[in-house]
């Protein structure tokens, strides 16, 4: 007798049924035929994503904070999207955060029985300071992890914004629990039930859109530069100074001095550049324009060079 379980990254792969006697290239070729599915499939929540970005923006611009909160590996990739933002965007590390069933530990090792505890995951928000205006994102690749779904209800129930990234269809009750649902539906995958694969790439890719479309529609970016990174390292100063070599047309020396002018950040140095306004005055003109760079200096970004 076939059970056929309701949650599609559960199911078998018919296309894959006869892998464990392919040769390298074989699987190679596999795994790859299935990947390219994903793009599709995220793109099919197109709109749902977009409110998520609008939902991030306006809960950042309010000092609210975006929380991400899974298990397993959707737990792991909420920490690493959360993670990548302070170096990438020069965010306050409260200002996007992971929150892992199992904790800290869950990480680098298996937490056995960790999604089932759901009033930890009450607990872990608790922990976390998830207050009204806070905007909570619970990732489960099958969409019916029981930490994910306590964690949006609990989110709910204390007044925050709630979304969740599924990569098969939800029960109702995590549906209920959600202002936003996204749902970029993979199938099943290569070896069954190892949702590391196509679901954990359409979640990386979803998650990745939403910190980075907010951060853009922020002012984190001028055109698709980079700007609002601090240099903090040797390889952020070069990039720093390459960035306001580009943008302002000037040589290394002056971008260094820029660069040290505005205390090291380079969204502050390309409004001191072209306005002659100091530091202070820099970052007034930003807070009062919504912290984009183009409605301060009435200029577009340097045109790319063609490769």
């Amino acid at each position: 007798m076939t059970f056929l379980d309701p949650r599609l990254t559960e199911r078998r792969n018919p296309r894959t049924a006869e892998i464990d006697l392919a040769s390298p290239l074989e699987i190679v070729d596999l795994i790859n035929a299935e990947d390219q599915t994903v793009a599709p499939a995220v793109a099919t929540q197109r709109e749902p994503i977009a409110s998520a970005i609008a939902k991030a923006e306006a809960t950042f611009r309010a000092g609210g904070r975006l929380f991400y909160v899974g298990a397993g590996t959707s737990g792991r990739l909420g920490v690493l999207d959360a993670s990548e933002c302070p170096p990438t965007y020069g965010t306050d590390p409260e200002m996007v955060q992971g929150i892992i069933a199992g904790g800290t530990p869950a990480l680098t090792r298996s937490q056995e029985g960790a999604e089932d505890r759901i009033e930890s995951a009450v607990e872990d928000l608790q922990a976390h300071g998830v207050r009204a205006g806070d905007f909570v994102v619970g990732i489960a690749a099958s969409g019916t992890t029981p930490y994910v779904r306590r964690a949006l209800a609990h989110a709910r129930s204390i007044g925050a914004a709630t979304a969740l990234v599924a990569c098969s269809p939800p029960p109702q009750d995590a549906i209920d629990v959600s202002d936003i649902v996204i749902l970029p539906i993979t199938g099943p995958e290569v070896v069954t039930g190892s949702t590391r694969m196509k679901a954990g790439t359409a979640t990386k890719l979803v998650l990745n859109m939403i910190t980075t479309g907010a951060m853009i529609r922020l002012g984190k970016t001028f055109g698709n530069l980079m700007v609002d990174l601090r240099a903090t390292n040797a390889k952020l100063e070069d990039r720093s100074q390459r960035i306001l070599m580009e943008v302002c047309d000037v040589a290394r020396d002056e971008a260094q001095r820029l660069l040290e002018a505005a205390g090291g950040t380079v969204k502050t140095a390309i409004v001191m550049h072209f306005t002659g306004a100091s530091r202070d005055e820099a970052i007034r003109l930003l807070d009062e324009h919504g912290g984009v760079i183009r409605r301060v200096i009435n200029r577009a970004p340097p045109p790319v060079t063609p490769a």
